[in-house]
């Protein structure tokens, strides 16, 4: 219907332009005629008014007013001579003069009827009159449509002894271009109604478009976000070309306690609020629909010089966007965050909605990792997939290992005080590799121990630079092992100045043996200023035991109590239960795995020392100090 809508626009368009356009020639056409007649005749005036002039030379010598009023029979020589020259055309042919007041009288009158008597004053035009005598030219003007039967007047100079002394006046009285013009105008009327009439026609068209395309804009549409709607996404799967597109799928993290605290009210403004920062994240080739109540299907328009990472830059970029400013609403401040699903090639995939559905499996990953993370195909394929030893000797070659930092912020403040220096691998195609893939290839290997010493060596490197405290996670067999340990003594002698800024986080997933060899060992790293954590407690072999063997300064309880403490009344029970034992012998405690602002809360009703975890700060390989 709309096509046809446009093609009768364009045709009522192109005949109204066509009406125009002839419109305009008739109009055009009348003026020629009118400028041919003029030039007709006026050249024919010119002829007879020169003919004329030279003939009052014969009977004039001097002055042409004294010799005429002495003279009546030069008067009527004259006279007989300009009637003679009276036709249809020519209706009124006389001769004024200008006497000294400026006022014009009759000279001579060749008129067959209205004639003027010698010396009788005449009312004219004084201006252009004057202007025939003051420039010795001849001048044309033309008379009103309503003067009876006259068209144009045409003065000439007499001229005796190079002197102006009357004025020739020519009246044609043809009433052919009026006739010309009064059978030509309803014509040209005719046309340019026909054409205003479908000038209306095309802006009623015009105007019944425009409702047509916001109603379809409004049904396609989601009303509280502005974004496409589910019908929007029926039609736009069947053009979908889907090596032009990755998909990525958008959900708000704890969307339903932001409702069921705060109010539906607050929920929308939050909907409106992500989909904003998405909009500024975003290009415009890009396509955003509300897939469901709080989540986002995104179509990203490839980069056609990098479309394998387009896709990832852009959910980064969102990711980032969304959770680094809090939400101010009325009086509220909300952190939110989201998870996001990344499908870098549906064309892989046999239907678009196998290729939706695969991003699906991408968000539910995310969030089931804790929230606040973006999954992606190739992150999935490969997490099962650990590197080779080749891989991982050629990364410690290249220097491909790197450390990010998690900030550790004391709770009562949300000061932080110290960052956990995280060991990395970055892959020869920029991704990140984590430790799942390629720790546990190389333990017990000199891989291994190479690579504690690249990062003892640069987490000293950033204490320096930074001047931040910064803490390292080892293994209880690493403190039993003599060359892990030799490096680490080595490390802390060659920076004894840097030893008081550092933490070493000992991994607690393993039985504890030779106690008496760990507790020389730790006491000898400690001697060097270093403090003493004991990681992911709870989470494993909690042997209390160890308190008493080994100096430990600091207890980091594991994310699986943490994480659902806000909801979960055993693991808040478990989680003070160890807040107090710590506070009986004096040792500090940080909870990890913080992730929202609700388990915040908790933490600082227990009043845990420290926090960790992305509500908080994400791992990053930069720092930000306070």
């Amino acid at each position: 219907m709309n096509r046809f809508k446009l093609i009768y626009a364009i045709l009522f368009l192109f005949v109204g332009l066509a009406l125009l356009y002839i419109y305009f020639s008739i109009n055009t056409t009348t003026k020629n005629i009118d400028t041919n007649l003029e030039k007709l005749y006026i050249k024919e005036a010119q002829e007879h008014a020169k003919n004329i002039n030279l003939e009052i030379q014969k009977y004039i010598k001097h002055d042409l007013y004294s010799e005429l009023k002495q003279d009546p029979k030069t008067i009527q020589a004259i006279q007989s001579m300009l009637s003679s020259q009276i036709t249809s055309a020519y209706k009124y042919i006389y001769i004024l003069r200008r006497d000294n007041k400026g006022s014009y009288r009759y000279l001579i009158d060749g008129s067959h009827t209205d004639k003027g008597e010698f010396n009788q004053r005449l009312n004219v035009d004084k201006k252009t009159w004057n202007e025939v005598y003051n420039t010795k030219k001849e001048k044309l003007f033309k008379h009103d449509e309503t003067l009876d039967k006259l068209w144009i007047t045409y003065l000439y100079p007499i001229t005796i002894n190079q002197q102006v002394q009357g004025i020739l006046a020519m009246d044609f009285s043809t009433t052919l271009p009026y006739t010309i013009k009064e059978t030509i105008q309803p014509i040209s009327h005719m046309f340019l109604a026909i054409f205003l009439a479908i000038i209306v026609l095309i802006l009623i068209l015009f105007y019944q478009t425009l409702l047509t395309l916001k109603t379809k804009k409004e049904s396609i549409t989601d009303q509280l976000t502005n974004v496409y709607n589910r019908i929007f996404l029926r039609d736009f799967l069947h053009k979908l070309n889907p090596e032009k597109y990755a998909i990525l799928i958008i959900d708000i993290d704890h969307f339903k306690i932001i409702n069921d605290t705060y109010g539906h009210k607050v929920g929308d403004i939050v909907l409106q609020k992500v989909v904003n920062k998405i909009k500024h994240a975003i290009r415009e080739s890009d396509v955003v629909v509300r897939y469901g109540g709080e989540e986002f299907l995104i179509f990203i328009k490839r980069d056609k010089n990098n479309t394998q990472e387009c896709a990832l830059k852009l959910a980064d970029r969102i990711n980032k966007i969304i959770d680094s400013t809090p939400f101010e609403i009325d009086d509220l401040k909300l952190h939110v965050t989201v998870s996001i699903g990344v499908n870098r090639f549906p064309e892989h995939f046999k239907t678009i909605s196998s290729a939706i559905k695969y991003a699906d499996e991408m968000l539910y990953i995310a969030k089931r990792s804790g929230r606040n993370k973006i999954i992606f195909e190739s992150t999935q394929s490969l997490k099962d997939t650990n590197l080779d030893i080749e891989e991982i000797k050629d990364a410690i070659d290249t220097n491909r290992l790197f450390c990010e930092y998690q900030a550790i912020v004391e709770v009562s403040t949300k000061k932080i005080i110290k960052y956990e220096a995280l060991v990395r691998i970055r892959n020869i195609d920029g991704t990140i590799i984590y430790p799942n893939r390629f720790l546990d290839i190389i333990f017990n290997t000199n891989l291994y121990n190479d690579m504690t010493k690249q990062v003892m060596e640069q987490v000293f490197k950033t204490i320096d630079t930074k001047n931040i405290h910064l803490s390292v996670n080892i293994n209880f067999s690493d403190i039993l092992n003599d060359s892990i340990y030799t490096i680490i003594i080595q490390e802390l002698q060659s920076n004894t100045k840097l030893a008081t800024f550092l933490t070493i986080e000992l991994l607690e997933y393993e039985l504890l043996e030779n106690i008496s060899i760990m507790k020389e060992r730790l006491e000898k790293i400690k001697s060097f200023g270093v403090s003493i954590a004991l990681d992911d407690f709870g989470s494993g072999y909690a042997n209390y035991i160890i308190f008493e063997a080994l100096p430990i300064d600091i207890i980091k309880i594991d994310g699986s109590l943490i994480k659902e403490i806000d909801k979960k009344e055993t693991s808040k029970k478990i989680t003070k239960s160890i807040q107090i034992l710590a506070q009986e012998l004096n040792i500090k405690t940080v909870a990890e795995f913080i992730h929202s602002e609700s388990v915040y809360k908790v933490i600082q009703e227990l009043g845990i020392s420290y926090g960790q975890g992305f509500y908080l700060g994400k791992p990053s390989p930069h720092i930000k100090t306070n």
